[in-house]
């Protein structure tokens, strides 16, 4: 099956959701969005008793380099000033928090994640 870059992206989230579950993360929403930006994941990482905002970049090839190259500096204010709101919205002043990215390398069924935490 071809999937299109939207549902390619989707299926990206949709598998990181489940590689952090499978690390023993809470996912408490996806796709938090705010004029601020969009979050695709917001987990809670039981080990470390913090929250975790997760970028997912989900590429077919390199042809554009690494997914994870895509997130520039712009990008990363944009995650953190959009996680900032959640905390806000949610009145969470007091707990540690940080910014992962998810890179997923899509070839044909078979893929490969890698996980970069802490990335700001």
């Amino acid at each position: 099956m071809i999937m299109d870059n939207k549902e390619l992206g989707k299926e990206g989230e949709r598998m990181a959701a489940e590689y952090l579950q499978g690390k023993g993360y809470r996912i408490i929403q996806r796709n938090y969005i705010k004029r601020s930006g969009e979050i695709d994941i917001i987990s809670f990482d039981t080990d470390n008793s913090e929250y975790v905002f997760v970028e997912v970049k989900t590429r077919r090839n390199k042809s554009f380099g690494d997914p994870e190259d895509s997130v520039d500096d712009y990008k990363l204010e944009k995650i953190t000033e959009t996680a900032e709101n959640w905390l806000s919205d949610n009145d969470i002043d007091d707990m540690d928090w940080r910014i992962d990215i998810i890179s997923i390398e899509w070839d044909n069924g078979r893929y490969n994640i890698r996980h970069l935490e802490n990335i700001s």
